[in-house]
Order: structure tokens, then C-alpha cells, then sequence
């Protein structure tokens, strides 16, 4: 294993954290180095502090190059490198808020409407790489400006040289203003989505950690049965309610949750909802009064508390004298309700209309 000392100075090879600005070549000196758990803590030249987890695939390599110093930024290679990563911090600030005045009119107060199905679109966009979606997201432009006006206003702002602009070559004036574009727009779409992913949460939050694709068995997810799906106006699949759950195990192709007593509750009332509209939906087709219960429990099993015990009654549904499940809590309150009606699968919390149930910070899902 590679040993780091503080202060050496090293270069960033790969990181997979998904949310940081750093990138390959960036570089920043060892504060200190974790050999046991093998993490490097490191202060970036770009400011950040992001760790360095080894053995969970960052990697970095040693540099011989010397901290930049302040003023003569253009002068040398290490000069150069931290006016980029300047360039590169502005055009990253000024995306995010270009991103978050668009975003006003866009999906916000502003814009009236329905808010939560316009971020839906518009993530779906992002995700599928829709140009009519992409091209209408905001993009850096100098539109009316030189490239020489504009990046020297740029330049100047970012690294506090007013002078050194005129003194670069051609090619560095378009690798300058290529950083600080890519960096303007690829910030502007990460902070849509952001935001998009808040306007399109059931709960105001954002829930993309709660991808069914990320649950594993012990984490915390949303779950649903197939019949709560419905067709929403786009044609997609929209789900009335979600429920939060721990997912304990797989049965026959279905998830196996947990859910605390509230849950189990809403659940419960969930399946009596289900039951009342069902039953009015045989009233207007005119089933006689005395045969609706009949239909209604050949239809959709009975749930049901007694106690602090769920009763799940599916006799006629299934035409089984004994199809009547008691499910009783474990020794912390958590219910599983599984059974013949009862096939669950863990579900896109964006999908869903609503969620009862707490959900977990992403730290902690």
C-alpha cells in the first residue's frame, strides 16, 4: 500500500463521488493519511476537501509540482493550472445560479400550474437526453460580446488578474473559456435536476437515493403493490400511494418489507379504500345491495385490526375456508404484510403521488 505524508503534494486520478467538481489532474497537498482505513485527507487547490477512500476505488498519484503561489498566475505551468481550476469554480457558480433563476419560471412558485409533473418531464429529459429538454436548459453564452471582452470580464472576475488575460496565447484564452463553458453548463443541468428532483418529490425532498435499483436487502425503500399503478396524463405510470418499509428478504419473485405501526395503518386503510370504490364502482353497474359485500370480498381481500394484530381475511377471495392470516408484530412493532394479495415490489418514490412513512436523509439510506 502506498504511504502519503503530509504535505506531499499529489494529483487526482479517478474519484467516484458523484456530486464533486473536482476532476482528473486537479491537484492539492496530504494533510494526513488514514492507513488503517486507508483514506488520504487532502486539501485541493480548487478549495475542496474531499477524502481520498482508497480502498473504495479514489485513486491518486504523487506530483512533484509546488503549490501555486499568489499573483503571476499566467506565468508558469502551475500558475496556469490554478487559473483554470479558477475559471473552472467560477463557471460552476455562475451555472448554479443560472440554473436557479430559470428554475423559478420553470418549475417554481412563478410558474404556476402542475409544478410536480413539469420536473417530471424534465428529468426524464435530462435522463433520456432529449435535445428538446437539454437545449432548453440554461447554456453559457457571450452572446454580443467578443470571446476577448468576454473572457477577459471572466477571467478577470475568476482569478483577480486584470491584466493577465492580453498576455495569454490563443490557444490558452480558448482552453480558459472552454473550462469555464464546461463547467457553466454542466453545473446548470446538475443543479436542474436538483432542483427538479425537490419540485417532483411526493414529500418536498429529495428521494433519488431511494431508488429501487440502490435497495438492498437491510435498506430502507418505498414499496407498492401493482394494483395501486395508475396511467398518469403523460402516459406514464403513476402510483397513488408508496409506502416506507425495510426490505428483509425476497418471496417468490416479490420484495418482503417491514413497516413500523403507522405504516401498517395506512396500508390497512389503503386496502379499505380500495374496497369502498370497488363497492360503489358494482352499485352504479346496479348489483343488487345484498350482494355487494359478496362481490366486494370475492374481489379484494379484507383487512383488517384486532388489536395490534392484522387480520387478513381472503376466504372468498380465493375460495379457501382457512384463508384467514393473522399478522402480528415482531418484538421492535414492525409489521410484514405478505400474503396471497399482498405481493409487494420496491418502487421510483417519483412515481408515487404520496408516501406515508419517514423517509431516511440520503446519509443515512
Amino acid at each position: 500500500m502506498t504511504s502519503y505524508k503530509a504535505g506531499q503534494r499529489v494529483a487526482l486520478v479517478h474519484t467516484s463521488d458523484p456530486h464533486t467538481l473536482l476532476r482528473p489532474g486537479d491537484t492539492g497537498t496530504v494533510r494526513r493519511h488514514d492507513q488503517r482505513h486507508n483514506v488520504v485527507e487532502v486539501t485541493w487547490d480548487s478549495g475542496s476537501t474531499l477524502s481520498m477512500c482508497l480502498d473504495a476505488g479514489d485513486r491518486i498519484a504523487p506530483v512533484t509540482t509546488t503549490p501555486p503561489r499568489p499573483g503571476g498566475l499566467v506565468g508558469e505551468a502551475t500558475g496556469w493550472a490554478a487559473a483554470l481550476q479558477r475559471m473552472r469554480a467560477a463557471g460552476t457558480e455562475a451555472g448554479r445560479t443560472a440554473a436557479e433563476w430559470w428554475a423559478q419560471d420553470t418549475i417554481g412558485a412563478p410558474a404556476g400550474g402542475d409544478t410536480r409533473r413539469a420536473a417530471r418531464r424534465i428529468l426524464a429529459g435530462i435522463d433520456d437526453g432529449d435535445p428538446a429538454v437539454l437545449d432548453a436548459l440554461p447554456h453559457f453564452s457571450a452572446a454580443g460580446e467578443s470571446v476577448d471582452i468576454a473572457g477577459w470580464e471572466l477571467f478577470a472576475d475568476a482569478t483577480s488578474d486584470t491584466t493577465g488575460w492580453f498576455g495569454l496565447r490563443l490557444q490558452q484564452r480558448d482552453e480558459a473559456m472552454a473550462v469555464y463553458r464546461d463547467a457553466y453548463d454542466t453545473a446548470a443541468t446538475n443543479r436542474v435536476a436538483d432542483l427538479c428532483h425537490l419540485a417532483a418529490s411526493p414529500t418536498g425532498r429529495d428521494v433519488s437515493h431511494l431508488h429501487p435499483d440502490r435497495v438492498r436487502i437491510g435498506d430502507v425503500g418505498v414499496f407498492a403493490g401493482d394494483w395501486a399503478r395508475t396511467t398518469g396524463p403523460d402516459g406514464d405510470d403513476r402510483i397513488e400511494v408508496g409506502f416506507v418499509g425495510t426490505l428483509i428478504d425476497h418471496w417468490n419473485g416479490w420484495a418482503v418489507f417491514s413497516c413500523t405501526r403507522p405504516v401498517a395503518e395506512a396500508i390497512v386503510a389503503d386496502q379499505q379504500r380500495h374496497r369502498d370504490q370497488h363497492r360503489q364502482s358494482l352499485r352504479d353497474e346496479g348489483v343488487p345491495l345484498d350482494d355487494l359485500d359478496r362481490r366486494v370480498d370475492a374481489e379484494l381481500a379484507d383487512l383488517s385490526f384486532d388489536g395490534d394484530v392484522i387480520v387478513a381475511d381472503q376466504r372468498a377471495l380465493s375460495d379457501d375456508p382457512d384463508a384467514i392470516d393473522r399478522i402480528t408484530p415482531d418484538g421492535d412493532g414492525r409489521y410484514v404484510v405478505m400474503g396471497r394479495s399482498w405481493c409487494w415490489e420496491a418502487v421510483d418514490p417519483y412515481a408515487c403521488d404520496r408516501i406515508v412513512g419517514d423517509l431516511p436523509d440520503p446519509d443515512q439510506a
